[in-house]
């Protein structure tokens, strides 16, 4: 969760109010912060550093916290934020090139008239707009936010997208002209920008925001140009939001307005920007929409376990900056307003009057219910840590490979045809490792031995965790059509394949199941029955019988499949299907 480091002294002249940490903490909890730690500096004094949720994007610098506090206490009642009429509509509109759909295509935009800067609000703007970047914005590559002097530059603006060679201009706090890609080459190695490098570096065109002069605003999501840099002199300020999501950067913008429009000489207010896109589209920001959310007074009460009248909620929701009003028996009416675009559902409303009630007084049911159970251990799972427990005992090391392998690792790899095999595929894939869930644990630890060649041999690993199954049962399956299946699998890799080592094995597994050696064809017991199979070296392998149902394998690796996996020695495997092995004997009883 994202931390704000706020001034001690400065939140609590904003709250009107003086607490003692301990109050402020215990104040923080009700309200549903926590402080993270309380920092001493000679130079800027005590700092709270306030732990904030990730989706209270209102709550990322002083202003928000102070305000919601305020509104908490009952200092004061939640703002109504309101777009004033554009004084130059014509003037200040962003049109939207053509070009911009190959890297940014959207963008939004708002103007902040006559604001009052302090270097304490200055530098609050600028580190809400670093938090929105990390939070929200995914580090700028969602959204990137331009701050511009709107008195310095003229409109109507252009967002564009042009050829690296063709942008040059001078970049913040810089003197000299640099052209956008040397710019980039630049800013790869500097710290605080070489991470947002990336997202446009390899692109055949860069996003670039232009005034009516061809004066470069900003280079998104980069830089912005120094010629419209605010300083504490500015009074007008001109927000752009490019991005490639269009809610996000909705959502930014209104957030960035909603905490900054206080210091405005009229307070909580906006001019609109009207962006033009090249199909005729025109969409006016921001929106500082207020919006309807239905409630149940009954909903509320069943989820935080109190009974409150529908006229307790709307005082409580009050506290909380959301204002409600009856519209039925059981039925609230919530208007969230912009600073709240973490309320999407009743439930996050039922959240908000759970804080604003008092979790501490929350009602602490000590009645026993009406059914009682005693809860102990899967018998799979315990079994599964005895086997764990058996075969680091017997100098295994265990290891956790993925559920997800590519199907070439299962199939090719393995020499498997997988056109004949009963797997699950992954319906969009985002990368060849994650193409099917495993039939086998075998590629897995393969993969895992090549990935510790350089530990000396003899390497012996072993995995205990589940495979997928097609199946159409659908009591087995629970209609998914797949089901687990809980294997084990041992792998002995060395000079020497070691078929001996890896068979000892299993009869030491087979003692602590309690399943006695026997003669091949008998239905008690377990035997080895000669058995060839596509992974294994011909002639080196065999089927686990068990009870007399075929419960696994155990074998040479093939030459082929070793070199598939990079691998340079011979290595002999078990692998046994555990669960059905503790079907077939007492332990699944």
């Amino acid at each position: 969760m994202p931390t704000v480091s706020v001034n001690k002294e400065a939140l609590f002249k904003k709250i009107g109010r003086s607490y003692t940490d301990e109050e402020f903490d215990e104040l923080c909890f009700k309200f549903g912060l926590e402080i993270d730690d309380v920092v001493d500096d000679t130079e800027t004094g005590v700092s709270f550093k306030i732990e904030v949720g990730a989706n209270r994007y209102d709550l990322l610098c002083i202003e928000g916290i102070a305000r919601s506090l305020r509104i908490y206490l009952g200092l004061e009642s939640p703002p109504r934020y309101q777009l004033l009429p554009a004084k130059e509509p014509e003037k200040y509109k962003l049109i939207v090139k053509p070009a911009v759909a190959q890297v940014r295509p959207y963008v939004v935009g708002a103007v902040l008239r006559n604001i009052r800067f302090t270097q304490a609000v200055y530098d609050s703007f600028i580190d809400l707009q670093d938090k929105l970047h990390h939070n929200i914005a995914r580090k700028r590559t969602l959204v990137a936010i331009g701050t511009h002097d709107l008195d310095t530059i003229t409109g109507p603006f252009i967002y564009d997208a042009q050829p690296p060679k063709d942008i040059s201009f001078v970049p913040l706090n810089q003197t000299e002209v640099f052209r956008s890609d040397v710019l980039l080459e630049k800013y790869s190695h500097d710290l605080h920008l070489r991470d947002f490098v990336p997202i446009i570096k390899d692109k055949p065109v860069y996003p670039v925001i232009l005034d009516q002069k061809g004066v470069v605003l900003s280079l998104p999501p980069i830089i912005n140009g120094n010629h419209s840099k605010i300083t504490l002199n500015t009074r007008n300020v001109f927000i752009e939001c490019t991005a490639t999501d269009r809610h996000k950067a909705q959502i930014v913008l209104d957030t960035l307005i909603c905490m900054f429009s206080g210091y405005c000489e009229k307070p909580f207010t906006a001019e609109p920007v009207q962006v033009e896109y090249p199909d005729g589209e025109k969409i006016q920001y921001p929106t500082l929409q207020y919006r309807q959310q239905e409630t149940s007074v009954s909903y509320c009460n069943i989820l935080t376990g109190v009974e409150e009248s529908a006229e307790s909620m709307v005082a409580l929701l009050k506290s909380m900056s959301l204002s409600a009003k009856p519209a039925g028996p059981d039925t609230l009416m919530v208007e969230v307003p912009p600073t709240r675009y973490d309320i999407l559902h009743a439930c996050d409303v039922a959240e908000d009057f759970a804080v604003a009630y008092g979790f501490d007084r929350l009602r602490d049911d000590m009645h026993m219910p009406s059914t009682n159970t005693v809860g102990q251990e899967f018998e799979l799972n315990y079994h599964s840590d005895k086997m764990r427990l058996l075969l680091s005992q017997n100098n295994y090391i265990e290891v956790a490979t993925f559920s997800l392998c590519s199907k070439s690792d299962m199939g090719e790899k393995m020499k498997i045809n997988l056109e004949k095999e009963q797997f699950v595929r992954i319906g969009n894939p985002k990368t060849m490792e994650c193409e099917a869930l495993r039939t086998s644990l075998l590629p897995g630890i393969l993969k895992t031995v090549a990935a510790n060649k350089h530990i000396s041999l003899p390497l012996r690993m072993f995995e205990v965790a589940d495979v997928v199954v097609k199946d159409s049962c659908p009591i087995a399956t629970q209609g998914t059509g797949a089901r687990n299946k809980r294997h084990l699998c041992a792998i002995n890799y060395n000079v020497r394949a070691g078929m001996e080592v890896v068979q000892g094995l299993l009869d030491n597994i087979m003692i602590a199941l309690k399943v006695p050696f026997t003669e091949e064809g008998s239905l008690q017991g377990y035997y080895l029955e000669g058995k060839d199979y596509p992974s294994f070296f011909p002639g080196f392998s065999g089927a686990v019988v068990v009870n007399g149902t075929h419960v696994g394998c155990v074998g040479l690796i093939h030459p082929e499949v070793i070199t598939n996996f990079n691998l340079n020695n011979p290595a002999a495997v078990l692998e046994i299907d555990l669960q059905k092995v503790m079907e077939l004997t007492e332990f699944g009883h």
